[in-house]
């Protein structure tokens, strides 16, 4: 297997593991959520953290060093309208994940507290929640941008 190839596959899984992990955690978290059941709601936003730290972080951290590598094994120009977009967009996704980590904390938090006390969840984890769900949107956009721009390498301006 050559070095072009091994790091293009490495790069597509964690993509993928990015990708899933991503849409699988905020399907069990949001739709956990609306149950209002407080237990659930614990179980599930413990669980969401937990996934986060396990398999997004680190492909968070694979794509950008195997993304890297390519584009210098391949010798595409760093200014190359595609990549600095896909670059852009891969900004955008940090600019909202680390929030949308740091919300889930919370909720996790408070919903651990509210189970494990029998009380019901606190006002402002809607609040957490809401900002959870809109900061989910425009990446999911971008990732699905990021994917179209990685297979088509548009031209995009001169």
């Amino acid at each position: 297997m050559t070095a072009y190839v091994l790091l293009k596959l490495v790069h597509i899984l964690s993509s993928t593991l990015l990708f899933g992990t991503g849409l699988g955690t905020a399907f069990f978290m949001w739709f956990t959520w609306r149950t209002g059941n407080v237990q659930a709601i614990a179980a599930a936003s413990r669980l969401t953290v937990r996934a986060d730290w396990c398999f997004t972080t680190p492909a968070v951290i694979v794509q950008p060093v195997t993304g890297i590598a390519l584009v210098h094994l391949m010798g595409f120009p760093w200014n190359s309208p595609w990549l600095v977009a896909a670059m852009g967009l891969y900004v955008l996704i940090g600019l909202c994940w680390i929030p949308v980590v740091v919300l889930q904390m919370r909720v996790r938090d408070a919903a651990a507290v509210a189970a494990r006390t029998g009380q019901p969840l606190p006002a402002r984890c809607t609040v957490l929640m809401r900002w959870w769900f809109a900061l989910g949107w425009p990446a999911f956009v971008a990732v699905m941008g990021i994917f179209w721009l990685m297979v088509a390498k548009p031209a995009l301006w001169s």
